[in-house]
């Protein structure tokens, strides 16, 4: 079932009109393959033409939408042998962020990442992908247990942001995702992170300061959401496609700015459309980083990911 944004309407229309002129076809002795071949091509040339210059603020849609695939799609396509390991070992589980064992192209990995959830009940369940500390310190026990076994670590970033509510914070939001970005930092293995849809703030980076950082096509990274930006620098939060403007939020920007490495393509109208040929994009940019990642012993592995920090915003 396809689902559309607003800025997609005029292509709605089109397949709308490109399935109704299917049915009548399928029931009648009407030739009118011609009509719906010229309104099907019309139709891709609308989606590429409207794919090829979209705004910041409508890549941000793109990378909210809600069929777009996350963490436990990506599992299953791109993926093999994942062996899901659960708890902090301080507090509890946090469904929020999942990881554990699993094979890149027959290589073994340690794979962490956010998962949002597909319908109501399973984003309850993973409460948005909006991590607690617990989901934090679980990624750490994870990286450390990557380390010890000597695997690289891959992680899948999609989150609006950590989760903001008291019970986090009573248990230490900060001080986690300070500790996971620190651990991230740390590792003597090779890690690449791939942002797949919202990269938003420290809840991002906790599990996104790795060697490589990649953001497929449509994704976004960013230090704050585009309408908590308007509603701290305007007053309201309509000023949101301005605020995702100026803040340079697009996988094109970040990599103009040398914050991220590389884009992922994704097929013509986004990841939603095409999943799986999505998922092998990815696991192509991951494997190619971590095939040069496996040439650098520990040593040269820190001082990379120290000097990649600490060059962005240098002039």
């Amino acid at each position: 079932m396809k689902s559309y944004l607003d800025f997609e309407k005029p292509i709605a229309e089109l397949d709308a009109r490109v399935e109704e002129l299917r049915t009548t076809a399928s029931g009648s002795e009407l030739d009118i393959e011609a009509e719906i071949a010229k309104l099907a091509a019309k139709s891709e040339a609308m989606l590429a033409t409207t794919y090829g210059k979209l705004t910041p603020w409508q890549k941000t849609q793109v990378a909210r939408h809600p069929l777009r695939p996350h963490f436990v799609d990506y599992v299953a396509m791109a993926f093999t042998d994942f062996v899901p390991l659960g708890g902090d070992r301080l507090y509890g589980e946090d469904a929020a962020i999942l990881g554990g064992f699993a094979r890149l192209d027959g290589k073994r990995v340690m794979l962490i990442g956010h998962e949002k959830g597909h319908d109501t009940a399973s984003r309850i369940k993973h409460n948005f992908g909006m991590a607690k500390p617990e989901g934090y310190r679980k990624a750490i026990r994870l990286m450390e247990l990557a380390s010890k076994f000597g695997l690289p670590v891959v992680t899948l970033v999609d989150t609006a942001g950590a989760f903001p509510g008291i019970e986090a914070e009573e248990r230490g939001q900060a001080e986690a995702i300070a500790r996971s970005t620190e651990a991230c930092l740390a590792l003597k293995v090779p890690m690449v992170a791939a942002i797949v849809g919202e990269g938003g703030s420290g809840g991002a980076i906790a599990i996104a300061a790795a060697n490589k950082v990649l953001m497929l096509e449509h994704s976004v990274y960013s230090v704050i959401s585009p309408e908590g930006a308007s509603s701290i620098l305007w007053r309201t939060p309509e000023k949101a496609a301005d605020a995702a403007t100026a803040m340079k939020v697009t996988a094109q920007d970040l990599l103009d700015l040398k914050v991220i490495d590389g884009v992922v393509s994704e097929p013509l109208g986004g990841a939603h459309r095409n999943p799986e040929q999505t998922a092998a994009n990815l696991a192509k940019a991951i494997g190619s980083e971590l095939a040069k990642l496996a040439k650098l012993d520990s040593a040269a592995l820190l001082r990379q990911r120290e000097d990649r920090f600490l060059a962005i915003g240098s002039l």
